[in-house]
């Protein structure tokens, strides 16, 4: 079978590997489509994602696909179930897992990043983390169930009444995603900040989101306004701004995953007086059912964010930023014939 490897930092090479044997409690899933995004980026050159990616792997944590095979302990699947798969295996012993953390467990282990994923005709991952997809869901898109799931789980750490209003400050794939649930979610006002006109014509078009083009016009967001800001970029200057923009009692969730040695300034005191709350996030602890349910109903739409449809040999196009404009990549390995 085909595998995009990551071979080097920096280096992906297309090989042709022997097809994965499944273990007892495994799945063998035929993939359909493979999501790319910036953790993919990150691992690419050299940085860590939810955990570090030695090479040779093989990437793809966010994925779609058709049962190929099933372990001789696999109960809830059988050949020719159209599934997604959670990435993420938590270990279930560490403190955090056991204090139900598990996001922030001490062994993690990812299909993609720890394992091999979906840049490949083929792969595994324990029955625990694959999910049925529903018959009104598409294998294209039951690919970002993961960035959805990552997206739903931070919308879940925040308080959310319906008369709130909300800012989002970026407006790549995730912040896109976030804009939908937190609208899902029953907040009043959403509006989308980022600096692609395209992207943000497309999502007042198909979302009805007031929309901020923050390279052009910074000042259009406004100090002290927003119940929720959500800051999905991850740069030193757009967290401040987020710190900024948020009202009396508001809350300024740090979604953006920033270079490792960054650090931004922050006004105490305005945290003092504002009452704000401050609240990271990480990855997307037990979301892809909820994530898939957004999908079913239709409440989340990610089918008009995507971008782009890359080849193997087109992967490394996108990850090493040659590729421009883009606002969701995909790769398709099988597509819906998987």
């Amino acid at each position: 079978m085909k595998a995009l490897v990551l071979t080097a930092k920096k280096h992906l090479e297309i090989k042709d590997y022997d097809q994965p044997t499944v273990k007892p409690n495994e799945v063998l899933v035929h993939t359909a489509w493979a999501g790319i995004c910036g953790t993919d980026k990150a691992l690419y050159n050299g940085l860590p994602g939810s955990a570090n990616a030695v090479p040779p792997i093989v990437l793809g944590h966010e994925n779609s696909g058709v049962v190929a095979a099933v372990g001789s302990a696999v109960q809830d699947f059988k050949v020719g179930d159209r599934v997604s798969v959670d990435p993420n295996i938590y270990c279930h012993k560490c403190f955090y897992c056991r204090t139900s953390r598990p996001e922030l467990c001490e062994h993690l282990d990812a299909v993609g990043v720890t394992r091999d994923g979906g840049f490949e005709e083929f792969f595994t991952a324990p029955e625990e983390v694959v999910y049925h997809i529903p018959d009104n869901v598409s294998l294209k898109a039951a690919a970002v169930i993961e960035p959805i799931s990552c997206a739903a789980h931070a919308v879940d750490l925040l308080e959310l009444h319906p008369y709130q209003t909300a800012l989002v400050i970026g407006d790549g794939f995730e912040g896109q995603l976030i804009a939908q649930i937190l609208k899902a979610r029953g907040v009043k006002e959403v509006t989308l900040a980022g600096t692609s006109d395209e992207k943000l014509a497309n999502n007042q078009k198909h979302f009805g989101f007031k929309t901020i083009n923050n390279l052009k016009t910074p000042k259009a967001i406004k100090a002290d306004t927003y119940d929720i800001v959500v800051e999905a970029v991850g740069l030193p200057q757009t967290q401040e701004q987020a710190v900024e923009a948020a009202s009396r009692g508001g809350q300024v969730l740090m979604f953006g995953v920033g270079n490792p040695d960054s650090t931004f300034k922050v006004n105490t005191y305005k945290v003092y007086q504002k009452q704000l709350k401050i609240q990271g996030t990480f990855i997307n602890p037990y979301t892809f059912e909820d994530s898939i349910a957004l999908l079913q109903s239709g409440d989340v739409d990610p089918l008009p964010l995507i971008s782009n449809i890359l080849d193997f040999a087109h992967v490394e196009d996108f990850v090493s930023g040659k590729l421009k404009g883009v606002s969701k990549a995909i790769v398709k390995v099988a597509g819906e014939e998987a």
